[in-house]
């Protein structure tokens, strides 16, 4: 319908002498429901290149456009707005298109099969994913649904940093525990990690189990003294274990990298000679220094320090340009907020390759710290974990749906409280519970009907006249917008908020009309209604990874 009317638009400024595509044509949807349907601003636009007063232009404009029979009346608003007052009809076809395209209504092919990437989650593989990661594998599933939605050819990644400091701490850890070293033990590693699960992986390395984690699997030697073994066996410990997080979370995704492999591969010595060929690289003080500050930087940033070995963002640089290489035009990067230093680095040093990457590639999605309360209070400890809550926590206390939907339905950069209490609550205060209750009760519905829903399609809707069911339609109309526009924004709380204002129609229309009536024409006309109100909850939860249930349990 919004496509239809920026037609009959662009089809009257024609007739004004003026030139504007369909493309620069704005149209909105009122917020009040007293100014119409759609609501346009072209006679403003016009009002310079025409030299005319804007409610002049919108008059002309009105007395220009072609007969619809989907529009009840236009009319001018305040400085030269346009509203559009759609007939019943027109409301009504949105339920014809949902009937036809089921699970595909809302999808469009804007990506029309461009190869995208979306890397999220990456989390060291040193603990369990804590509440945090939860946040990052919850937005980024989302982003993938919604890009997959919109026609991109979307592949999900997991970049492990299986190198460095950190491992070497995990390690070193490991170790103490397998020789009986608690961690209150002056022995102990300082900064080493002192969660319950490294007594785990010890006792697993010390009974010489063998795990396997996506590419690789490893048998523990038992060997105390040997820190090479206690480093692979840990590192697939820990790989496995978040995988088994993530198939709770349903995460699934299509490749695994690791850091390391990046050295042995060679790509970071490629990739560093090919920024010393570039003539962007200089040596100084015993260190070789990359001009960042050419590509926007506020000062330079070392490579390889004088000591020897690369700096951190150097791999960072080699594993996006080996994304490059694989032939994304698009990536995404979901990622924590205290990753936004790396951003220009990054960027920086694909610049510097001159291997014409687009500048700002690639995109950048990061969220804020997530605070878990329950009874009011903060939570903050992990008996596990030992020193945070983490995924799995939060996922054994609400369910999966529930998890999902509060990580993901705020915007990523804001920070989240996740209150356990109203998580768990199977109450209308819930909105996860609120939205799958509006569905469950449309199943009710159309279960005691106990007809074929899809004999529904071809009903006649002209029964629907209340104003609750106008109100309906509408919101139903709004959903394929709703998809395109969180895709582009990279918003997928944009989903959630729609499911929570579809949920509030549904429920006042439930709670005010009866729909098993002895008039056969408004009782099919009403399922008709919320049948296809019922298809557009569940292809919403979808996006969210969140389950559909036909009924509500206690």
């Amino acid at each position: 319908m919004k496509a239809h009317i920026t037609q009959l638009l662009a089809q009257a400024a024609a007739s004004l002498s003026t030139e504007i595509t369909p493309e620069q044509i704005i149209l909105e949807r009122p917020k009040s429901a007293e100014h119409g349907d759609f609501s346009s601003n072209l006679a403003m636009q016009l009002a310079k290149p025409l030299k005319q007063n804007p409610r002049a232009i919108a008059t002309s404009l009105i007395n220009a456009l072609p007969q619809s029979d989907y529009i009840a009346k236009v009319e001018i608003a305040g400085a030269g707005f346009i509203n559009f007052f759609l007939s019943a009809q027109s409301k009504q076809i949105v339920i014809a298109d949902i009937f036809a395209q089921g699970e595909k209504f809302g999808t469009n092919n804007v990506g029309k099969g461009t190869k995208v990437q979306v890397e999220f989650v990456s989390a060291n593989p040193t603990g369990p994913l804590h509440v945090g990661h939860g946040r990052g594998a919850a937005v980024g599933d989302c982003l993938a649904r919604l890009l997959e939605a919109t026609g991109w050819n979307v592949t999900r990644e997991f970049y492990y940093n299986d190198a460095g400091a950190q491992i070497d701490n995990l390690t070193k850890s490991v170790q103490a525990r397998s020789q009986g070293i608690a961690t209150d033990d002056p022995r102990f590693p300082e900064d080493g990690y002192r969660g319950e699960y490294i007594l785990d992986i010890a006792n697993a390395y010390l009974a010489k189990e063998t795990v396997t984690a996506d590419d690789m699997q490893v048998a523990a030697s038992g060997d105390v003294h040997d820190l090479e073994s206690i480093r692979t066996f840990a590192v697939a410990y820990l790989r496995h274990e978040q995988d088994l997080d993530l198939r709770a979370f349903k995460i699934k995704f299509d490749i695994f990298s690791l850091e390391s492999a990046l050295y042995t591969t060679g790509k970071v010595d490629q990739t560093v000679s090919q920024l010393i060929a570039s003539g962007k690289t200089y040596e100084e003080g015993d260190a070789l220094w990359l001009r960042t500050t050419d590509f926007g930087d506020d000062k330079d940033r070392v490579m390889r320090k004088k000591e020897g070995g690369y700096t951190y963002f150097v791999p960072d640089v080699a594993y996006h340009f080996d994304k490059w290489n694989r032939g994304f035009e698009r990536v995404i990067n979901e990622q924590g907020a205290d990753h936004h230093s790396t951003i220009t680095r990054v960027r920086a040093g694909l610049q510097a390759l001159n291997m014409n990457i687009p500048q700002g590639w690639p995109d950048y999605v990061l969220h804020q710290m997530v605070t878990v309360m329950r009874s009011g209070e903060e939570v903050k400890l992990s008996k596990r974990a030992g020193s945070y809550i983490t995924l799995r926590d939060l996922i054994d206390e609400v369910g999966c749906d529930a998890t999902r939907y509060f990580l993901a339905a705020r915007r990523a950069d804001s920070q989240l409280i996740f209150d356990i209490d109203l998580a768990r609550a199977q109450t209308n205060d819930n909105p996860v519970y609120y939205i799958q209750y509006a569905h469950a009760r449309i199943c009710s519905v159309l279960n005691q009907w106990g007809g074929d829903v899809s004999n529904l399609k071809a009903v006649n809707l002209t029964p629907l006249s209340e104003p609750n069911e106008a109100m309906l339609m509408q919101r139903l109309s709004e959903y394929p917008e709703i998809v395109n526009d969180a895709a582009t924004d990279l918003a997928p709380h944009t989903i959630a908020n729609y499911l929570k204002e579809c949920a509030s129609d549904l429920h006042s229309y439930y709670n005010d009309t009866k729909f098993l009536v002895d008039d056969e024409s408004t009782k099919l006309a009403r399922l008709a209604l919320i049948a296809a109100t019922q298809q557009v909850l569940k292809n919403g939860l979808h996006l969210l990874g969140v389950s559909a249930p036909e009924k509500m349990y206690k």
